[in-house]
């Protein structure tokens, strides 16, 4: 006989929440976009390249979405508060924008030090900080993903600055995590191995370095966009509802050993 005290399962749509996503011109970001809109969310989309935001907004748009863009610098302080200031709040937050500059600890100069540091942590604490004021005062909770990597969770050659800046961005996810569960936002780490973008395409053409990193996967194959869009549309849904401060790695095995 039918029970109505059998369990249901929690919906993986996210129709008519508001979704914002940096970094979204391209990479990841895009993909991020991509995999919300396809699952119901009108998107707010930033990155600096205004011609890249429109052809993903495009994109975007033929799943019957909204998608803005939002051409911005999200290292600049006073232009990040001037635009979230004009926005209506989110519930969905999307940190994609990062970089690397991949070199041994004695051919790193300062410059990329801070550039690193900048764009990964800093921007990241700083929209982060200025979405979560619309979060709390509309008061419907929400979710925070922030693109890491499995390099926040172990090390690696030539990546002592780009190591540094993920596992601040892991510290940061737990910290925020207690922080803002009493509002019933729910804040967590996306934490990709190597994927098949721009950014990663100068160093996987190295033949030698392509055979190490496949060397390093379980699976024996380097990461692609679409294995991080389920991830992201889960930890979005309500399907998560009782994930928080946690890191989902989508690493392939690498940190399993």
């Amino acid at each position: 006989m039918f029970s109505d005290s059998f369990p249901k399962m929690p919906s993986f749509r996210l129709d008519g929440r508001r979704a914002l996503v940096t970094g979204a011109g391209r990479g990841i970001g895009m993909a991020s976009a991509l995999a919300l809109a396809e699952a119901g969310a009108d998107l707010t989309l930033v990155a600096r390249s205004q011609q890249e935001l429109e052809d993903v907004a495009t994109a975007t748009r033929k799943h019957g979405v909204n998608a803005v863009t939002v051409c911005l610098d999200i290292t600049d302080t006073e232009a990040v508060q001037a635009a979230i200031g004009k926005l209506e709040p989110y519930e969905i937050l999307i940190n994609s924008a990062g970089t690397n500059k991949p070199a041994l600890l004695a051919d790193t100069n300062m410059a990329d030090l801070d550039a690193v540091m900048s764009l990964n942590v800093r921007s990241t604490f700083l929209i982060t900080r200025e979405l979560v004021k619309g979060m709390v005062s509309a008061g419907k909770g929400g979710s925070i993903v922030t693109i890491s990597s499995q390099m926040g969770h172990v090390g690696g050659i030539k990546r002592s600055v780009y190591c540094a800046s993920k596992h601040a961005v892991e510290g940061m996810t737990k910290a925020l995590a207690w922080e803002l569960g009493s509002h019933g936002i729910r804040v967590n780490t996306i934490c990709p191995t190597f994927i098949e973008t721009k950014m990663t395409a100068p160093m996987l053409s190295d033949p030698e370095f392509k055979q190490y990193v496949e060397s390093r996967i379980a699976l024996g194959r380097i990461g692609k966009l679409e294995d991080l869009m389920g991830a992201v549309v889960f930890l979005c849904s309500d399907a998560a509802a009782m994930v928080t401060g946690s890191a989902l790695m989508v690493d392939g095995g690498w940190t399993s050993v």
